[in-house]
């Protein structure tokens, strides 16, 4: 009993196997076999790659050097099969022309429908095995162009398709060849080694196929990876900048409140409605600090240790503190000169803290990939803003593997558009690297910057 259960399970799985490949089959050479499935032209990106050197207008038309081989191979295949066909007899002219552009059709139409392009070329190879048994009784289901140019449909299909068709492909071509052969009664011992050196063609495509497939996957992949990994940078950045306005915006709110806590008692006979607009100041300051800390809290949970190596409770630098900057890298063996132009005058603390940032990260950045440069840090004080340019050298020994993300760039473009400003960061003609950054700032807000460091 058990082993006819064995047996009658056996038979069900080998069942649904058969099923299930059939199935494939189906759908993927009946179904929607004539469907409209153009062949792409080359990217640009490969065809800049492998031929930099032509001009743009011609590289344009190198994209389509592919469906110019395919439609060259069908043309020469109906010339072939025209003047092979029209050495029979005068007679038979127009069904020569027929002929021959039925078969040279099937390599063309792999171009728009590559899987009803298989059925005509085989449909043409029986025609022809038939056509050949009615004009001589020795001819090979094999010979002549019909099943060369057969294989060569098959070979354009699984490469614009999927590797598993080369398999399906080969057992219908071959299932079919040899029910003709039998229909027509010639020996079926051409039939094997025709068969394996299709298979092996076809299954050498399926490998070619199959790795492109994969190529592009792993492209794809590193891609995503990438823009991910700068997202993610991005948003670190982000968090970063939140922390330290979160400072700069808590420092005048705290000011705020201590000004209208202390202000009535600094007028004689406060009215009650001077008092009480006061205390309602004050109220929302400190409910504003409040919400800060908040939201600073929950930037600071994704990062616990964002302050493992510094004082949290230190001010935030600002440009005064920009000579010790310079000091710090030049004790790690940068060699960097300041130079200031215009005349220095207070900023507003984001202006200050953003403008630190990015000559820190610039100087940061030649001195990980750019050692032994020179450096240069020039400040210009003008009437809209401030302008930032770092620039180094090329190295003059190879940089050590850096351990960061490489982003640096991305936090201080992030800062340079939160301000309204606009930087450019690119490699210089000598091999150096330049930064330049250019921070707007109102007229406003510098006399009110200026004016609160007075008071």
């Amino acid at each position: 009993m058990n082993q006819t259960t064995q047996t009658q399970s056996t038979l069900r799985s080998e069942a649904r196997i058969a099923h299930g490949a059939f199935h494939r089959l189906r759908q993927d050479l009946i179904v929607d076999a004539f469907a409209f499935r153009p062949m792409p032209p080359l990217e640009d990106a490969k065809v800049s790659r492998w031929v930099p050197w032509l001009p743009e207008r011609i590289r344009r038309g190198v994209r389509w050097l592919p469906h110019c081989a395919v439609g060259f191979f069908a043309a020469c295949v109906f010339l072939a099969c025209f003047s092979l066909g029209y050495e029979t007899g005068p007679v038979r002219g127009l069904l020569s022309v027929g002929f021959a552009v039925m078969i040279a059709a099937g390599p063309a139409l792999t171009l728009l429908r590559p899987v009803g392009a298989y059925w005509l070329s085989l449909a043409a190879f029986v025609l022809s095995v038939f056509g050949n048994a009615l004009i001589s009784s020795y001819a090979s289901a094999f010979s002549g162009g019909s099943f060369m140019t057969l294989l060569a449909v098959m070979t354009l299909v699984v490469l614009r398709t999927r590797p598993r068709l080369a398999v399906e492909m080969w057992l219908v071509t071959f299932a079919v060849a040899a029910v003709v052969t039998t229909l027509i009664g010639r020996n079926v011992g051409d039939l094997p080694p025709v068969a394996v050196f299709s298979g092996v063609v076809l299954i050498s495509a399926a490998a070619v196929r199959a790795w492109r497939e994969e190529r592009r996957q792993v492209v794809e992949t590193l891609t995503a990876s990438a823009e991910e990994r700068s997202r993610r940078t991005l948003l670190e950045e982000r968090a970063t900048i939140a922390r330290e306005l979160h400072d700069v915006v808590a420092h005048h709110m705290s000011v705020i409140a201590i000004q209208a806590e202390a202000a009535p008692y600094r007028v004689e006979n406060t009215p009650p409605e001077l008092a009480t607009s006061f205390a309602t100041i004050r109220e929302n300051a400190v409910a504003a600090l409040t919400e800060l800390r908040r939201i600073l809290g929950v930037v600071r949970s994704e990062d616990p240790d964002a302050f493992a190596e510094r004082d949290p409770e230190a001010p935030q630098p600002t440009l005064a503190s920009l000579e010790s900057l310079l000091d710090s890298v030049r004790g790690a063996g940068l060699v960097v000169e300041a130079v200031i132009t215009g005349a220095p005058r207070p900023l507003p603390q984001g202006v200050e803290l953003s403008a630190y940032r990015i000559v820190q990260e610039g100087l940061s950045n030649a001195l990980r990939h750019s050692p032994g440069a020179d450096a240069r840090v020039e400040i210009s004080y003008v009437l809209g803003g401030i302008g930032l340019r770092i620039v180094n050298g090329p190295a003059s020994r190879l940089a050590k593997p850096s351990p960061g993300a490489g982003h640096g760039v991305l936090g201080m473009r992030e800062r340079v558009q939160m301000l309204g400003g606009e930087m450019t960061a690119d490699h210089t003609e000598d091999g150096g690297f330049e930064v330049a950054a250019f921070i707007p700032v109102s007229q406003t807000a510098g006399e009110a910057t200026s004016g609160g460091s007075r008071s």
